[in-house]
């Protein structure tokens, strides 16, 4: 068996628990959500009674409900500003977090329990006690400044930093763990050789340290695209949420809503695979043989 099929079907064996999972427990429902989003649904004493009503849901959720449309702006600026900024600080903290300090175990835990803590009523809860965002930021001297004097194109992403830094810490748990084990696959004495050379903290930062981890990289954009996306803090949650069994929209608008905003997340999934997935592309024909010699 090639070495390349070796790996295929390793990788099978990987994610088949995950494929058996998904054929025993989820396809049925993922089916019959598609069935409801094209059907008036009601609950009756007997069972669930569904009548076609086509497009209809959609429709109701791109055009008639504002809801909807109104979570649109967030979920991009999540998007654009969210994602990349968790990147960047999984990125800082790992690096120092792999550096040879005293006590490291106990700060890489420290910055994993968010993880632990990430459930649903656990984070609604410090949402509510305004635990998630840094209290009097708008007050210091640095953000009046920015917010005064700066273009507002410039101003607001800098501000968005200023106003979500808690929670990019409480989202960087995971993907710190990713980048460690990328960094500690690295070897040491490419370092020195480096230092060898002469090249600088930053050209070896750069140069090796970013190299090494660009799968990483991109692997920690999917998994924060989707935690974001099913977050307790996403209006999108809360809005199918509430719309299930409401009297006016009912399951088969949240399942309608559901499926659009599953579009969503999968074209954002896309996007980041086309900035940071896409390969470097291999040259054309097979190697050339090397001939052994005895």
């Amino acid at each position: 068996m090639k070495r390349t099929t070796k790996d295929k079907v390793a990788g099978l064996l990987f994610i088949l628990p995950w494929i058996i999972g998904f054929l025993a427990f989820t396809l049925l429902p993922f089916a019959q959500t598609i069935q409801f989003s094209m059907s008036s649904v009601r609950f009756l004493a007997d069972g669930i009674s569904t009548s076609f009503v086509g497009i209809k849901n959609f429709t109701d959720v791109l055009m008639v409900d504002p809801d909807f449309k109104l979570q649109i702006p967030v979920f991009l600026k999540d998007m654009f500003f969210f994602v990349p900024m968790v990147l960047v600080f999984s990125i800082i903290l790992s690096v120092l977090l792999n550096a040879k300090i005293r006590g490291r175990r106990m700060f890489r835990a420290v910055y994993f329990l968010p993880v632990v803590l990430m459930s649903g009523p656990v984070i609604t809860n410090l949402v509510n006690m305004q635990a998630t965002t840094l209290r009097g930021a708008s007050s210091f001297f640095v953000y009046e400044f920015i917010a005064k004097h700066f273009p507002e194109a410039l101003s607001m992403p800098i501000l968005y930093i200023f106003d979500n830094v808690i929670l990019f810490l409480w989202f960087s748990g995971v993907p710190i763990l990713i980048f460690l084990s990328g960094l500690q696959k690295t070897d040491q004495s490419v370092y020195e050789a480096a230092r060898v050379d002469g090249a600088s903290a930053w050209q070896q930062f750069w140069k090796i340290t970013m190299a090494n981890i660009k799968p990483f990289i991109f692997l920690n954009a999917i998994y924060i695209i989707v935690e974001v996306s099913n977050s307790a803090l996403n209006p999108f949650i809360t809005l199918i949420k509430d719309s299930m069994f409401d009297g006016k929209q009912g399951f088969g608008f949240a399942a309608a809503a559901t499926w659009i905003y599953f579009g969503m997340i999968l074209l954002a999934v896309l996007a980041a695979w086309f900035l940071l997935g896409r390969g470097e592309k291999e040259p054309k024909g097979k190697p050339e043989k090397r001939r052994k010699k005895r």
